[in-house]
């Protein structure tokens, strides 16, 4: 009968799709269009979603065994210790950071030198830097600042400075050419008083011409 006739139709064009042009290649119509973005999409933690798919957040990249992004990332790295966080470490002393720093060496902060002698060779540590000392601590040999003024010859005041030292004079004294020595500076050079100036060592004095007598403020003349 007709009305047979038209569901057998329906249903073949629900079931199958002919391609115009004859060819008989035929597509399921019950099977959806394939979305590439869909099928790119990772799953588990630390996905993160774009325009053309997923992949994983910044910080975490995938890991080996399981596929997902559970591996974090440490910019900086963390030498001895473990990177469980983006940019986080885990160091051995127990303390967390961005990285993790380098134990001391047994030839301290300077590190080593080899040395060799008669076809022997040993690590030996770095000479320390004028002005400073080696010194053994617990924590291997390190190089430690000389007060040089114990034993500096400075005429004045001496200042210690890392690696070095200074001589500082006192008012009304300079430093000589030798670095060490003070000697009087001439205030006069500079008139500071109206009339007359006497040098003293350290120091200077104003006086006055006749017929005037100095001001109270030692300088000038009335």
């Amino acid at each position: 009968p007709p009305v047979m006739l038209v569901e057998l139709f329906f249903q073949a064009a629900c079931v199958s799709l002919v391609l115009p042009g004859g060819q008989g290649r035929v597509y399921s119509a019950r099977k959806k269009p394939a979305s590439f973005a869909v099928e790119r999409r990772r799953v588990g933690p630390h996905v993160c979603f774009s325009g053309f798919g997923s992949g994983c957040c910044p910080g975490w990249m995938l890991s080996p065994g399981s596929g997902q992004c559970t591996l974090p990332l440490c910019s900086f790295g963390c030498g001895s210790g473990l990177c469980v966080a983006p940019n986080l470490c885990s160091c051995p002393d127990g303390e967390q950071g961005i990285t993790c720093p380098e134990p001391p060496g047994t030839c301290g902060e300077y590190g080593c030198d080899l040395s060799c002698n008669h076809g022997g060779c040993q690590e030996v540590a770095r000479v320390c830097p004028l002005g400073f000392s080696m010194v053994e601590t617990a924590n291997g040999i390190r190089c430690t600042d000389i007060d040089e003024c114990l034993s500096a010859a400075c005429e004045g005041l001496c200042v210690n400075t890392e690696g070095g030292f200074v001589c500082e004079c006192g008012p009304g004294m300079q430093l000589a050419a030798d670095r060490h020595s003070c000697q009087d500076t001439d205030e006069c050079l500079a008139t500071p008083c109206q009339h007359r100036c006497k040098n003293s060592v350290g120091s200077y004095r104003c006086s006055c011409r006749p017929g005037y007598h100095l001001h109270g403020n030692r300088h000038s003349c009335v």
